[in-house]
């Protein structure tokens, strides 16, 4: 044997493999600590401990586990998941760049963080942005900038309704009570009534952290019809009203489907369910709650608009609309027929893009199901426009909106005002962990833990997100100023320009297409899903049209 040894073509990996050496290592450590403890002085019996922990998990990791990745290497596969399990911080803290957007950049981050702690957020020595790469994006200047004093940009909806209602340009988008804290949610309202703009409860329902502090409601109304529902889950038009009248509640929003997950209901667990969340959303204590993919109180788009005046008139007149991510175009252009052919108008849309959101779904569904948000407003924008209608509906957008050149962006391509969700997280304190799904939300942001989200000081969080709101709006007046305007609502797609290749710029204005106001009235437009899809949308039915219908039947052998 001695001689194997010794011999220089013997090789101790065939013998012995590299992958049991850190396994080896810690039993011939942990013998050593225990044979120091008895031969020398109890104290080795610490230094023993470790090793000895670490033995045992090896030899379960041998033995035992039915994992053959930590079979093969006991002991060091379990690094490995340790370093799987940080590999996002890692990224985010030590490789990425300051300018990599997935889902949002440090200097995103960073510039949300600065404002709502109200520190210095200049950028010396140029921009990180290459310039002269393809997508890059700018607002053109005048020679003759305009003056603005005021930063505070409204927008009313519901003009001629019994209660209308003066919005702010940029607003916090729906979160829902139990995907968010309570701290969370008084947060957010106190910063809301701060600053005179809305909170969107989320399809979760009014809670009593919402009502605190008293900030401007948006109420988002579900298919489970939480806070407004009877005991079988159907909608309960007494206890619509009974929330739907307080003075907080601003507006009415239905929700028809979210970018994070459209098409796509859900189920919040039993032992989720304490009575708080119980009471807000009308469901009994420990019960799974189920939310339907689909609504049960209509199912045409007729139906959906006679749906919204019903609510309308319950809540006592308040501006009352729908929130959708775009799908199917047939769907959006039935909906869009049947406010022409029925006069029954929403007070407002709000587009949610594809870009997801707070909201936790499967990864088939935050990458691959939804219109992204800017062609899903053009869309709707321009459905509107050229029936006649955009003066009449008011028209929101939602997702991925941090700066004010972004709201700009937005406004430029047809929305009235912008909602934000996780730009609010930061400045509450959001460090984009992603662990909203886990409970265990290191910032106390998105956990329902008592012992994390009581860190999370209400008061201060309120004043950031307070800051946050304003700072923004003062930037968006400035970048309105630069540009020679005097309100968002003059923003136009000419004033946003796009570089599509390394040698050609064009505006939004000419990237996209554009209908003449009451186009859709006298023609089909050159418009690839006009052209496809509008003649054979129908008021009365969501169904697909017949040419979609035989593609499909076409695979049925």
């Amino acid at each position: 044997m001695l001689k194997t040894f010794l011999d220089p073509r013997f090789d101790i990996r065939r013998w012995f493999p590299p992958r049991y050496w850190v396994f080896a290592a810690c039993l011939l450590l942990a013998a050593l600590a225990v044979h120091a403890a008895v031969s020398y002085s109890p104290r080795w019996y610490w230094a023993a401990v470790p090793f000895v922990l670490l033995s045992a998990l090896g030899l379960w990791d041998l033995l035992g586990s039915a994992n053959t990745v930590s079979r093969n290497y006991p002991v060091l596969a379990r690094m490995r998941y340790l370093l799987e399990s940080i590999g996002p911080q890692i990224r985010q803290y030590f490789i990425e760049a300051d300018t990599d957007p997935r889902p949002f950049s440090r200097e995103q981050r960073d510039l949300v963080y600065q404002r709502s702690t109200d520190t210095l957020d200049l950028r010396p020595f140029g921009t990180l942005h290459d310039v002269y790469g393809e997508s890059y994006e700018w607002i053109n200047h005048s020679a003759f900038p305009s003056r603005i004093d005021a930063h505070d940009f409204r927008v009313e909806v519901g003009a001629g309704r019994a209660l209308p209602y003066s919005a702010s340009v940029f607003n916090i988008s729906a979160m829902s009570f139990g995907a968010i804290s309570p701290n969370a949610i008084r947060a957010l309202n106190a910063g809301a009534r701060r600053g005179n703009f809305y909170h969107d409860t989320g399809e979760g329902s009014i809670s009593s952290y919402h009502r605190e502090h008293g900030g401007d409601l948006v109420w988002e109304i579900g298919s489970g019809y939480f806070g407004c529902r009877n005991d079988d889950g159907s909608f309960s038009e007494e206890r619509f009203q009974a929330n739907a009248r307080g003075d907080q509640v601003r507006m009415i929003e239905l929700k028809l489907s979210q970018g994070a997950k459209p098409g796509h209901g859900g189920v919040l667990p039993g032992a989720k369910v304490n009575a708080e969340i119980a009471a807000a959303r009308g469901v009994p204590v420990g019960r799974d709650v189920v939310s339907p993919a689909r609504h049960g109180a209509f199912s045409t788009p007729v139906e959906l608009l006679q749906f919204v005046e019903r609510l309308r008139g319950l809540s006592g007149g308040k501006p009352t609309g729908f929130k959708l991510a775009i799908g199917h175009p047939w769907e959006w252009f039935g909906i869009a027929k049947a406010m022409h052919e029925t006069g029954l108008l929403p007070d407002f849309i709000v587009v949610d893009g594809a870009e997801g959101g707070t909201g936790a779904a499967p990864m088939e569904f935050v990458n691959r199901v939804g219109t992204p948000m800017r062609e899903a407003l053009m869309l709707v924008h321009t459905t509107l426009v050229g029936l006649g209608l955009r003066d009449r509906v008011r028209v929101a957008a939602a997702g991925k909106i941090i700066s004010a050149f972004d709201l700009a962006r937005i406004l430029a391509m047809g929305a009235d005002w912008c909602n934000a969700a996780r730009g609010y997280m930061f400045a509450l304190g959001c460090i984009q962990a992603q662990k909203c799904h886990t409970d265990r939300c290191p910032s106390g942001v998105a956990t329902q833990d008592p012992r994390r989200w009581r860190s999370l000081d209400v008061a201060d969080k309120a004043t950031r997100v307070h800051r946050y709101h304003q700072a923004t709006l003062r930037e968006l007046r400035d970048l309105l100023a630069a540009a020679g305007l005097e309100h968002p609502c003059q923003l136009g797609p000419e004033h946003i320009l796009r570089r599509v290749t390394p040698t050609e710029i064009r505006s939004l204005a000419t990237t996209y297409r554009f209908l003449d106001p009451g186009e859709l009235l006298a023609h089909v437009p050159e418009h690839a899903v006009f052209q496809d899809f509008w003649a054979v949308a129908r008021a009365d039915s969501f169904d697909a049209p017949l040419q979609v219908r035989s593609l499909r039947s076409s695979k049925l052998r």
